[in-house]
């Protein structure tokens, strides 16, 4: 395949995952991309290519989502990656999914600590279902259709 810009990589993935994950859920949660949510370690938010927000999850004083109520962050592998990462620990996001094109895999995070680290990882390469326990429930992700290969220097 040959280089394709990181933000066209993205939707791919936001569009094939998202779905996905909607049809599965059923009406049990939701399903966010690009919106922004509260984290302790984040004042301004941040913005997941894709966010599972639990059933119960409740707004704060601003109207977003608040971190707590987050079941599962998937993004797209980019440099700056690491510090969202620790924001998502920090904030007990249990399940925290890198896809990384290059790569032809996701990794997944779970136990996340205090610290800002997740304390587990589990490496998948596209091609294999993706495994994601959520609150008493399993979502299955097919990776076969997942975008791959380098993105282009300088984009995204």
């Amino acid at each position: 395949m040959s280089e394709v810009p990181h933000d066209e990589q993205r939707w791919e993935f936001v569009l094939g995952a998202a779905g996905q994950v909607e049809e599965q859920l059923a009406g049990h949660g939701r399903v966010l991309s690009g919106v922004l949510v509260d984290f302790p370690d984040a004042p301004g938010g941040l913005a997941p290519d894709l966010a599972v927000v639990a059933p119960d999850a409740v707004r704060g004083g601003r109207g977003r989502y608040q971190g707590a109520g987050v079941e599962a962050v998937l993004e797209v592998a980019r440099p700056g990656l690491a510090e969202a990462a620790r924001a998502y620990a920090r904030g007990g996001v249990p399940l925290y999914v890198v896809v990384d094109p290059a790569a032809a895999a996701c990794t997944v995070h779970t136990a996340p600590s205090p610290e800002g680290v997740y304390r587990e990882a589990e490496r998948v390469p596209f091609g294999n279902d993706l495994f994601l326990p959520l609150g008493g429930r399993t979502l299955v992700l097919r990776t076969d259709e997942f975008p791959s290969g380098p993105a282009t220097p300088g984009s995204g």
